[in-house]
């Protein structure tokens, strides 16, 4: 079985999300839609036996409790593997079975990912997939690593191929490898965000992988001008949340920061790899 936690910050997709993860999932799953601070009327709770909602009280200071929802989710979770996705995301067909399929142990697994066009539920066909990401040199120097998608010239045709980071809107893996990493962490990280730095990193640094898988794909919200961030921010969370992964990473860690990076070198405009 596949447990699937969506993290909801009054989103306005939450319901299409479900739905289609409802539709296109080909083996067993249940479904933790996670309401942050908030609760629906009765009318937009969808009535299946696959659905169980969450719900974390807001706490009196507008924190984002994404962290604490996904533990909360995977610590309730009968399924063998978890998979986090956002509230304004589409799937393919069967993906829960191809990424089980090829999940190791130790493994992160992320599915291709495309845009989604949200009023219409589609895919737009006018930019091309994203297999693999890394953080941009120019926001290392800012203190804050931000996630860039990166064409790898001669790989095209890896289906299932190592990467160093990844958007943090959809992954997947084993319940007990999420279970051995301690789940995610809550000092320090706050927030939404900086959950690929927390994750791929932690991956990375003790033996394990983080893969693309290409056999199957997800489409997340094409946010542009008309839709924005979709959640309520709270931008003084955010900083001290990319600060903390900064210091972290990058100060405390950075000899095991670089050496993770120098295994993908060469990197666009990282200047000593």
């Amino acid at each position: 079985m596949l447990s699937i936690i969506i993290p909801s910050r009054k989103e306005r997709f939450l319901n299409q999300t479900i739905q289609d993860v409802l539709n296109n999932a080909t083996g067993e799953i249940e479904v933790f839609p996670v309401l942050d601070a908030y609760t629906l009327p009765d009318n937009e709770i969808i009535k299946d036996p696959r659905v169980h909602y969450l719900h974390l009280e807001p706490d009196g200071y507008n924190t984002m409790q994404k962290r604490q929802g996904i533990n909360m989710a995977v610590s309730l979770a009968k399924g063998d593997f978890v998979m986090s996705l956002d509230a304004h995301c589409m799937v393919a067909k069967g993906f829960d079975e191809v990424l089980a399929k090829d999940c190791e142990d130790n493994w992160i697994v992320i599915p291709r990912r495309y845009k989604l066009e949200p009023i219409s539920w589609t895919t737009r066909t006018d930019v091309p997939a994203i297999d693999y990401e890394y953080w941009i040199w120019d926001a290392y120097n800012k203190h804050y690593l931000k996630p860039y998608h990166w064409t790898r010239p001669g790989r095209e045709n890896i289906m299932i191929d190592d990467t160093l980071t990844f958007q943090g809107s959809c992954w997947f893996m084993k319940k007990s490898y999420f279970q051995k990493m301690g789940f995610m962490k809550i000092e320090g990280y706050t927030g939404w965000g900086q959950e690929d730095v927390e994750l791929a990193m932690e991956t990375h640094t003790t033996g394990g992988r983080c893969v693309v898988n290409k056999n199957t794909w997800y489409a997340h919200l094409f946010k542009g001008k008309n839709f924005g961030r979709m959640y309520e921010a709270n931008n003084l969370q955010h900083q001290r949340s990319r600060d903390y992964t900064y210091n972290y990473w990058c100060v405390e860690r950075k000899d095991d920061f670089m050496n993770v990076l120098k295994k993908f070198a060469p990197i666009p405009n990282w200047p000593l790899l």
